[in-house]
């Protein structure tokens, strides 16, 4: 997406062609740029009009609605009423001279404000005609659009008769048909199992869905809608507001967005706002932004529309978490277990906050169901701190040259065979811990927050005692001469003496965080906390039996062929010994007061804790004989909210009835078991 030309007119007839392209494409569920792309060159090219207005032109891309209807296997529709983009906003201050406009054209800035999230889906018009559908379309260019009335009657959450003995003779309502992440990964599940290629995002598969040709394949992809307008009410009740009007239509049957607030004033909105970016991630659907629209109707009728936008409504953008760039490269990482994994060498660019150079492909299946090739234009995405990722192609931008990537035979850090056994999703590096990429993940596995937990002991300080020649195995740490590290350019004596008392402390760390910190195949904290509740420590579960080790509740067979498996291999016995040696802690005192006091109680925990973070919160649980999940659901006994909750899962308790205590509640909870709350909780699931 280079410029490639200054001149503004030039630049102008670019930028409205390839925007003109851009947007067709996008309504066809073939996108070829990311959204946040688009709108950087949309503003670029309403700066150059609002600079050089002689160039404005009645077709220009900011001046029109969305794509006209083209290559359609649908009949096109004409809307009874226009439909109208929104123009953008991405900063408080942006909201503020949105404000001062509408206040300089009414006299007087207006009070009473709607404030919606903003849905990435489709969105659709519906036609009611006493209180029966009548048809159904896209939104097109806003005056044209596509007829799927027959796809979507098969979404559950689209009323074909209203609920209403005395409903509206004429009813236009505008909405958005979207596809929860949840069941966006299981249509993925399906594609990959069938051998279909995977869709890029929630927002292209729900788009796809609805305009199948096949409405039955509809009716399987679990779609759902929220209603945000009314467009056309004909003999219904008189509503002045915004907000009575939604109230109005969800007493019809359609639903309405449970995260709408009505609000008075800016300041009220800003914070609505900031909120609602904090927990986008929470929401079970893809969101990004909040729609903003002055409340009362007839202010929004004084201040009217623009060509393209209402004046009384704007979208506030969360900032992009998917740019488009190029794929330079497809290289592979060795991790701890010898698993080779892809990534992806990027051109890089800024997204979700930080610049981003790599970003992971998974898998070697995703590779190929995804049709990732080197050279692609490819859609990135970072969504918070989450771990960058192509999520998929721009194919209708390939130029032929693109070089389609497959497994290296060998591993490109020690040259052993890498061989993908029969029936497991990864291939391996079959070298073992000689195999220096492999060793490195480990040794960061074993200090990490999972393992544990050795303070200043990052990739960057391990790289270095690796170079060194000061550690070749775990055990090593507790071993080698921290004073040596002296003698390197930004080491002092108190950064090695913070590095001395970080890995004097993890000696005494409890020892299911050491079983977790060996890295043995399926074993992670939770099966670690159980073992060792059962064995007392590491000598008596590495003696055991397969059998014996199977007994445990909740391990089998799989797990203790693979503890029993790892517990065979002299060198984990001589690393065990060396780190006894070293006065690593082996044994536990198992307080067997605890061992059950939580069995069949699930907890969430959401906000801040002051007496736990997220990862103690959650040991203390398990070692209880709880469990501990991230989302709310049915079978939750109790959310544990902090300060600063998750606005989503407290909204999915509050829906499902599950009770919410705070952390005096959970620190009695863990002392005294459920019966400690009385009957503020349900009994223990068996």
């Amino acid at each position: 997406m280079t410029d490639t030309t200054t001149d503004p007119q030039e630049r102008a007839i670019e930028l409205r062609k390839r925007l003109t392209d851009y947007a067709r494409l996008y309504y066809l569920d073939e996108p070829t740029i990311a959204d946040a792309d688009y709108d950087d060159l949309m503003r670029e090219l309403r700066s150059i009009e609002e600079q050089h207005p002689d160039l404005v032109t009645p077709d220009s891309p900011t001046q029109t609605v969305g794509a006209g209807v083209t290559e359609s296997t649908f009949a096109a529709v004409e809307h009874l009423k226009p439909l109208f983009s929104l123009d953008n906003a991405d900063s408080i201050s942006n909201l503020e001279s949105w404000l001062a406009r509408m206040g300089r054209q009414l006299g007087e800035p207006p009070e009473g404000f709607s404030c919606e999230l903003k849905i990435d889906g489709l969105a659709v018009v519906l036609v009611y005609e006493n209180g029966r559908l009548l048809r159904g379309a896209t939104r097109g260019d806003g005056v044209t659009g596509e007829d799927i009335t027959a796809n979507l009657r098969t979404i559950g959450d689209i009323p074909r008769v209203l609920d209403s003995d005395d409903p509206p003779s004429l009813l236009e309502v505008r909405g958005e048909v979207y596809m929860s992440y949840a069941a966006f990964e299981e249509l993925n599940e399906r594609q990959a199992a069938e051998g279909k290629r995977l869709f890029a995002n929630a927002r292209n598969a729900a788009a796809g869905s609805v305009r199948m040709k096949d409405g039955s394949v509809t009716a399987t992809r679990k779609l759902g809608i929220w209603v945000y307008q009314a467009g056309i009410i004909e003999n219904g009740p008189e509503l002045a507001t915004h907000i009575e009007t939604m109230e109005y239509l969800g007493s019809l049957g359609f639903v309405i967005n449970p995260a709408s607030e009505h609000l008075k004033d800016l300041e009220a909105v800003e914070e609505y706002v900031t909120r609602a970016e904090k927990e986008r991630h929470s929401q079970p659907y893809q969101t990004d932004g909040v729609v903003i629209k002055v409340d009362d109707l007839e202010l929004q009728d004084r201040l009217g529309f623009t060509s393209r936008a209402p004046r009384w409504a704007i979208a506030y953008k969360f900032p992009p978490e998917e740019r488009t760039t190029t794929l330079r490269d497809i290289m592979i990482n060795i991790g701890r277990t010898g698993a080779a994994t892809p990534f992806a060498v990027l051109e890089p660019v800024f997204v979700g906050g930080a610049n981003v150079s790599m970003a992971t492909l998974h898998n070697q299946d995703q590779v190929a169901l995804k049709d990732v090739r080197i050279g692609d234009e490819v859609i990135v995405r970072r969504a918070g701190d989450v771990i960058p990722e192509v999520v998929g192609p721009v194919v209708a931008g390939r130029t032929g040259d693109e070089k389609v990537w497959s497994m290296p035979t060998e591993c490109p850090f020690c040259g052993n065979p890498i061989v993908r056994v029969d029936g497991e999703a990864v291939a391996r590096c079959t070298g073992g811990y000689e195999c220096p990429s492999r060793l490195r993940e480990w040794l960061f596995h074993f200090a990490s927050r999972g393992g544990l937990d050795i303070e200043h002991l990052g990739y960057k300080t391990i790289d270095l005692l690796l170079e060194q020649d000061l550690i070749s195995d775990p055990s090593d740490i507790f071993s080698f001469d921290t004073d040596e590290l002296l003698e390197v350019e930004g080491w002092g004596a108190t950064s090695v003496g913070n590095l001395r008392d970080a890995i004097e402390e993890a000696k005494k760390r409890p020892v299911p965080r050491l079983l977790t910190a060996l890295g043995i195949r399926h074993v992670g904290g939770t099966v670690a906390r159980r073992l060792i509740r059962h064995f007392g420590g590491l000598p008596a579960l590495l003696r055991a039996t397969t059998e014996k080790i199977a007994e445990v509740e909740g391990i089998g067979g799989v797990i203790a062929d693979e503890v029993r498996e790892w517990a065979d291999d002299l060198q984990n016995r001589e690393l065990v010994d060396k780190l006894a040696a070293a006065g690593v802690r082996m044994t536990e005192d198992v307080d067997e007061t605890v061992g059950e006091l939580l069995a069949g109680v699930t907890l969430v925990v959401t906000g801040t804790l002051d007496g736990f973070d997220r990862d103690t919160a959650k040991t203390a649980i398990e070692e209880r004989g709880g469990k501990a999940t991230g989302s709310v659901s049915g079978s939750t006994t109790a959310l544990v909210a902090g300060a600063s909750p998750g606005g989503a899962k407290v909204r999915k308790a509050e829906e499902l009835g599950v009770a919410q205590i705070d952390e005096e509640m959970f620190v009695r909870l863990l002392a005294e078991g459920p019966s400690a709350l009385g009957t503020l909780l349900p009994p223990p699931n068996p």
